[in-house]
């Protein structure tokens, strides 16, 4: 029997790649109409039960959709004709494809257990109750990873920000992968050049990477992100001396040594409110994360970080832009439209090695 070398099983599925439909505003206008009334209703019902969950569901799309692969090993199934099934072979891989959801399986360490990602992503109960309502109104139609796209969208402008038209019409991955996920993502710790030179992997700018740190208008982070900039910023047994004094005071008072690391604090001064107030905070020594200060104290970053800091309108025109951009982060690989975001269809719940 001729078997097909592996080579070219892998330039069908790049030619595959390339000849996707690319998303587009409406997507599920025939499929699904009130697909996102859905969505931002939950989203509503979620802010009401708790406020931060807005903050932590917006994170959900920055961390699936920058892990970032070229080729990945995968199992096939029925994609190709049968003397393939099961068998391994290689596609590309990038971006916003929901496989962040994915729960761990015997076979599979997911995304969730990731170093940036254990311990400090939340709210997947939330994108279940979306899912959940989507399923009843429309089923295996709305993918997960559109759900992240939409949620993180109605998150921003829930919370006072901009409101944006978004493009939709991905699938969802097949697998996840812990390792992909530790390689990509970037630390608290992250400098300013060495987040310059992660978003130019996608085609980020400077502009776009400060634009989307302004994520951080909302929400909390652990003590644990910034234990090292208290008490030993880059091994010198001191704190950082970016931060304002006063500032550095009150980060001693919530985060003191031997304190729970899980203790959270407010990334800014305005934590459920989405504005600029961020930026400002930076201007003023008042950054939470390294990763966050390092962008003003850094020549490259600073000058938007100024711009954002007095003109508001300017940094929702360009955190909507950045949005845009980061959404589409996709290249076509194999995937479906999961029934349940947390597990592969056809794979029995009861398999899943945590839930």
């Amino acid at each position: 029997m001729y078997r097909f070398p592996w080579v070219l099983l892998l330039v069908a599925a790049v030619n595959m790649a390339f000849a996707a439909e690319p998303l587009r505003p409406g997507f599920y206008s025939e499929t699904c109409p009130p697909a996102e009334f859905i969505v931002r209703d939950v989203m509503k019902k979620a802010m009401i039960r708790e406020p931060r969950s807005l903050a932590s569901v917006m994170r959900l799309q920055f961390h699936d959709c920058f892990v970032n692969v070229l080729y990945k090993s995968v199992q096939f199934h029925d994609y190709f004709v049968h003397e393939f099934l099961l068998k391994p072979a290689f596609v590309l891989i990038q971006g916003c494809d929901g496989s962040l959801l994915l729960d761990d399986t015997a076979d599979m360490v997911g995304e969730k257990q990731a170093l940036s990602n254990i311990n400090s992503l939340r709210s997947f109960e939330v994108v279940d109750e979306i899912k959940e309502a989507l399923e009843d109104a429309c089923p295996s139609t709305v993918s997960c990873a559109d759900i992240l796209v939409l949620a993180a969208r109605d998150a921003v402008a829930l919370s006072g920000g901009p409101d944006w038209e978004v493009r939709l019409g991905r699938k969802d991955s097949l697998t996840a992968s812990q390792q992909d996920s530790d390689n990509i993502m970037p630390s608290p710790r992250a400098d300013a050049t060495s987040l310059i030179n992660l978003f130019a992997q996608f085609n980020l700018s400077v502009k776009d990477l400060v634009a989307l740190s302004g994520s951080h208008s909302i929400g909390k982070a652990r003590c644990f992100s910034i234990m090292f900039r208290l008490y030993n910023q880059s091994g010198s047994g001191k704190p950082d001396p970016a931060i304002e004094p006063e500032f550095r005071e009150k980060l001693n008072q919530l985060c003191p040594l031997g304190v729970d690391e899980n203790v959270t604090g407010p990334l800014d001064a305005t934590p459920r409110v989405f504005d600029n107030q961020f930026f400002k905070d930076l201007v003023g020594g008042r950054g939470f994360l390294n990763s966050d200060q390092t962008l003003f104290t850094y020549r490259r970053t600073r000058p938007y970080v100024r711009v954002f800091s007095k003109d508001q309108d300017e940094f929702f025109k360009a955190f909507v832009e950045g949005m845009l951009k980061m959404g589409e982060l996709q290249v076509e690989q194999p995937g479906e439209i999961r029934t349940n975001c947390r597990v592969v269809n056809g794979r029995p719940v009861d398999v899943l090695m945590s839930y």
